[in-house]
């Protein structure tokens, strides 16, 4: 791959930029410094004069770059600070982020600053007792293996250690539900950080991770924990750079929302980049590419070959590819990568026959402490094995490799089902890798791929229960169009794909997996003499393994088990496939978690076990039994998973783990309920909106929507198209005259009780001017249908009023003057208005006349009274108003293609509109001049709405933000 790709950059700070100076390797050619100016964040080369000794001099070592950070005038360099290897792949080292630090690009000043705070930390971690210098990982790589260096050359690389021994125990949690579920708290944000302690609840980084821990050490020769970076006195809290930050911040003073978002964006940047150790690179390996879909190995750039589905710091790396520093473009993936050495008996002892007729057995158990992890010759490491029991060992490497997907990533509630693209929720991609220690060309390579993916259905479930109902979105229509993109790029990608549906088929759960066999159904129809069907097998889980049975889940192999070995795997020899799966298993429950988990787990057993089997080993006759390292192995994939989407560790582990399920998992999978229910309403929203700036799916404004309703949208669907559909739909239901000509078509807001201004609140509806009427419909978003529609004829309205309309000052974006701008149409009911309620559908409306039909109502002029039938003055027409509320035209979602028109220019159009058909129809005799109709003044001025809002709503608010925001 690319050569010039930096292992390690020293970061200093000139007068007018900061300095990036790669550290080149033994072995690699110079690489010039490249400088980030402060004021522009211009990239470019540094002139060989340009660098000062002494600025060189308060500086830090960086093991890449992550990105550039933007929002509103403020930039941050991200930069990894500490690394940790998990594995080696075909001789080249894997790392996990497990550290960040932000640097600011505001001036010389902040950034020095900020530059020896780092500087302190890193010399105060290396100075505690370590005793490893410049290491980035504090003894973690060493011990992975004797072999590896601290140089930067990542020579020599080994495998990690297959430790069994302490595998089972390290992976017990002795708390009990309460203290699990309170010492969680200090990762969800300030809020509980101030309320349970005055200094917040240390979280321990391997618990953050989602991986149990206990006194007795995690996966290590000696017991340590190589699996979390620790530093001493080092929790979830930030160190004193991350103060310098928010100072610098502070003393700025800057007035937009976004920037006073910025310390929770920073921090829960420095989490998900840091120490959440989700994030996993290669300088040398492509490691977001599945051994079947695997480039061959060219001199071009690393981030030129990666999969662009699995490339999560792309938006904030772009600047440093368009100044053409290749060199320091290193790609980060989302996921899990693990790795296990263990040996197998190709020869196992044959059991022996007793006098008495018993099955005698002389196997004895494989060792496999850490010593026999290395890549040596098992006959020199254990003497007291027989000559020809040594020579039947053989030692396998088998990695597991998670990615997950950039599309429609976020977090549990806030994403479900499936984008317009067709890109599902909670998407991964799981290959499980088998190779002989030494990955000698000449051996085989086994890959074996599966994914997992949300239900490819419009749904939404609410954070607000444990036990959500699904709700259906949207139209049938709409569902298939992003049902089909979904499955033929699945097909494009894996081949034949065959489904494992693990939802209920009773309760809350069953209409998505309806929903879900019925699409299906279609789509195999439709395709019935191009491809093969999709497979697709519903497999209750909790019906099937009811009472906590769940080895009960290889009665699902029984089912799909001939078409997975039809799928088959992929093989490699010499660097050349020797066969390629081609087909694909593709997982789901409703989160893609547990289930999900349990599942995959046992497809992997079932792929390993068939591959051993090629190499001339059965699994079956094998001494140990256990396999605690494969279950192992696979706990940590899920607990990663889970960690990533969930915010906690995965239920149903302690069968993942030990293949053994008891009250006491039950009891800790409560525990983890009720983190999740606690995540799902407190934090989440900000880190969504955070996940979806970063990846660059939605722009700054999202800060400014997060303050106004202190949560963020969904960008699954194209808002505009949507409306334009809208429109259209609501043409078709509700102007069914012919003769009626369409004017113009527009989205508002308006109050959720009709004939009223101030009452709250407010629901998006659809605003239609034909050339006689005008109609507000409301319409259900969710379905795709019209609820409702007020018709009022033109020549009935009286007078049109623009201007100011706040309904809230709870923040700043709802009190700004300029952009919450509305329209009251006041009209006077008459024989021609006619409101029309949608019991079941309008779809066969045909004449405005038709009061009744379908359960719509017609409201004509009220009836009129016996004492006024009796002297028989005519009713007082009944005056009513329609008020309508500009939508903000600034989206978070458009990123960049946001409507020149404003909030005041669009509603001035719609009043222009309307009172030039309102004048086309009438009749003025000649001489007389035609009086306006529209007037401006306000609707509910700043003052007004500063009155109406009470004590309590602002205390609420107050008390909303202190727990989100």
């Amino acid at each position: 791959m690319a050569p010039g790709l930096v292992r390690k950059v020293l970061v200093f700070a000139a007068i007018d930029g900061l300095v990036l100076q790669p550290l080149g390797s033994r072995g690699q050619r110079t690489i010039p410094a490249a400088k980030i100016a402060y004021k522009d964040n211009n990239i470019g080369p540094v002139l060989a004069d340009g660098v000062d000794s002494d600025e060189a001099g308060k500086s830090f070592e960086a093991f890449g770059i992550v990105g550039l950070l933007k929002v509103s005038k403020f930039s941050f360099l991200i930069s990894i600070t500490r690394r940790q290897q998990v594995a080696q792949i075909q001789g080249k080292p894997i790392y996990v982020v497990t550290e960040v630090t932000l640097t600011p690009l505001a001036s010389h000043s902040e950034a020095e600053a900020s530059i020896i705070t780092t500087q302190a930390a890193i010399q105060r971690r290396a100075a505690g007792g370590h005793g490893l210098g410049e290491s980035d990982t504090d003894g973690d790589e060493e011990e992975f293996s004797a072999a590896i260096s601290e140089d930067v050359d990542d020579e020599g690389v080994q495998p990690p250690p297959a430790d069994t021994s302490s595998a089972s125990s390290g992976h017990q949690r002795t708390s009990s539900v309460a203290e699990d579920v309170m010492k969680r708290k200090g990762s969800y944000g300030r809020f509980a950080q101030k309320w349970f302690s005055r200094k917040g609840w240390a979280v321990d980084q391997r618990r953050n991770l989602g991986m149990a821990v206990s006194e007795s050490g995690i996966g290590t020769p000696d017991g340590n924990e190589s699996g979390k970076v620790e530093t001493p006195g080092q929790d979830v809290t930030f160190s004193d750079s991350d103060k310098n930050n928010d100072m610098s911040i502070r003393d700025q003073q800057a007035s937009d929302v976004a920037a006073k978002l910025l310390p929770k964006l920073l921090r829960t940047t420095k989490i998900l980049f840091g120490s959440s150790q989700s994030f996993f690179f290669s300088y040398d390996f492509d490691i977001t590419r599945s051994l079947m879909n695997r480039r061959p190995t060219n001199d071009l750039p690393l981030h030129t070959q990666v999969d662009p589905t699995f490339f999560w710091n792309r938006n904030i790396i772009e600047p440093f590819i368009a100044a053409g520093q290749t060199s320091l473009v290193l790609p980060l993936m989302q996921g899990f990568v693990g790795q296990q050495s263990f040996e197998m008996d190709s020869d196992p002892p044959k059991p022996a026959i007793g006098l008495d007729g018993d099955v005698k057995s002389s196997m004895e158990l494989v060792d496999m402490s850490a010593g026999r992890c290395h890549l040596e010759s098992t006959e020199d490491s254990d003497s007291s094995r027989s000559s020809g029991a040594s020579k039947s060992m053989k030692s396998f490497l088998l990695t597991l490799i998670s990615r997950r997907s950039v599309q429609r990533a976020g977090l549990r509630y806030l994403r479900r089902g499936i984008d317009e693209e067709g890109f599902t929720a909670n998407t991964v991609e799981t290959e499980q890798v088998l190779s002989d220690s030494s990955w000698a060309p000449s051996n085989k390579i086994y890959s074996f791929v599966q994914i997992r993916g949300s239900v490819p259905i419009f749904f939404s479930q609410s954070p607000y229960s444990f036990k959500p109902v699904p709700q259906l979105q949207h139209s049938e229509d709409m569902n298939y169009r992003a049902f089909v993109k979904h499955f033929t790029r699945l097909s494009e990608l894996y081949g034949n794909v065959q489904i494992a549906s693990l939802v209920e088929k009773h309760g809350n759960e069953a209409i998505v997996g309806e929903s879900y066999e019925m699409y299906l159904s279609r789509y195999n129809a439709a395709k019935r003499n191009e491809d093969s069907p999709v497979g697709f097998e519903w497999f209750d889980f909790h019906v099937v393994c009811r009472g906590m049975r769940f080895e009960n889940v290889s009665s699902l192999f029984e089912e799909i088990g001939k078409t997975l070995d039809e799928f088959g795997d992929t093989v490699q020899v010499d660097g050349k496939l020797l066969r390629k799966q081609t087909g694909v298993l593709r997982t789901n429950c409703m989160d893609c978690l547990d289930r999900t988990n349990v599942t995959q787990s046992a497809c992997g057993r079932r792929a390993l076990e068939l591959q051993l089997k090629s190499e001339g080993i059965d699994m079956s006759l094998q001494a140990d039994q256990t396999t605690q390292w494969f279950n192992t192995l696979w706990a940590d994939n899920g607990d990663s998973i889970s960690k990533q989407y969930a915010s906690t560790a995965a239920m149903k582990g302690d069968f993942t783990r030990n293949r053994k399920r008891d009250f006491q998992g039950a009891l800790k999978d409560m525990g983890i309920s009720i983190s999740r229910f606690y995540s799902g309403i407190v934090n989440d929203y900000f880190s969504q909106a955070a996940i979806d700036f970063l990846l660059g799916n939605v722009s700054s404004v999202v800060f400014e929507e997060f303050e106004s309703n202190l949560m963020s949208g969904d960008p699954a669907v194209s808002m505009p198209k949507l409306r334009e559909q809208a429109i259209e739909m609501c043409q078709k239901m509700c102007v069914p005259d012919e003769h009626e000509e369409l004017v113009g078509g527009w989205t508002l807001l308006t109050p959720q009780t009709p004939d009223t201004v101030r009452s709250s609140p407010f629901e998006e509806s659809v605003l239609l001017l034909t050339d006689v009427g005008l109609y507000s419909c409301r319409f259900d978003w969710n379905l795709e249908k019209v609820s409702s529609f007020e018709r009022v004829d033109l020549q009935h309205i009286s007078s049109i009023r623009y201007g100011t309309y706040i309904t809230s000052t709870l923040s700043a974006a709802q009190a700004d003057e300029q952009r919450n701008v509305g329209i009251v149409v006041t009209y006077s009911a008459g024989a021609d208005d006619i409101t029309r309620v949608n019991s079941r559908s309008l779809s066969n409306i045909r004449t405005r006349n038709e009061a009744g039909s379908l359960g719509g109502t017609s409201l004509v002029s009220q009836p009129s009274s016996a004492l006024e039938k009796l002297i028989g003055r005519p009713a007082a027409p009944v005056t009513r108003v329609l008020a309508l509320k500009a939508l903000s035209t600034r989206s978070a979602v458009a990123a960049g293609n946001e409507t020149q028109t404003s909030e005041i220019e669009q509603v001035k159009a719609i009043c222009s509109e309307i009172e030039r058909m309102i004048l086309h129809g009438q009749v003025v005799e000649v001489g007389t001049e035609r009086k306006s109709i529209v007037e401006n003044g306000d609707i509910i001025s700043l003052s007004e709405a500063r009155k109406s809002t009470g004590l309590l709503e602002q205390l609420g608010h107050s008390l909303k933000k202190l727990v989100w925001a």
